[in-house]
């Protein structure tokens, strides 16, 4: 987390770091915006299979009244749901505290350059 927030210091318009040796090599999140930008695409996708799921749950129940419904497989869809809605969840969240680091991140580098 320091290597993350020095880099992003360095980046936004700070001190060039003097240590080459604490520079790490170029991940998706090195920055916060990255950070922001990968969760939206999670959250994004997180909800689209949620969706397919529930489609797919209600084709199984249709084909399923024909022949005897298995409990088993309408709880394991329930349970895919449930954790899909969880994550999505989890996202939002992390999404918040992002942002709110984001805005902490700004009035921090005001006071600095102040």
């Amino acid at each position: 987390m320091k290597i993350i927030v020095v880099i992003s210091y360095a980046q936004s318009g700070g001190e060039q770091l003097k240590n080459d040796s604490v520079r790490k090599q170029t991940t998706p999140f090195d920055t916060i915006e990255s950070a922001l930008e990968f969760l939206q695409l999670l959250q994004i996708e997180s909800t689209k299979a949620r969706q397919e799921v529930e489609y797919l749950m209600e084709q199984d129940k249709t084909v399923e009244q024909d022949k005897t419904a298995s409990p088993r497989r309408e709880e394991a869809f329930r349970l895919v749901v449930y954790k899909l809605s969880q994550l999505n969840s989890h996202v939002e969240s992390s999404q918040r505290v992002l942002h709110d680091l984001r805005a902490l991140r700004t009035l921090l580098l005001r006071e600095v350059n102040q």
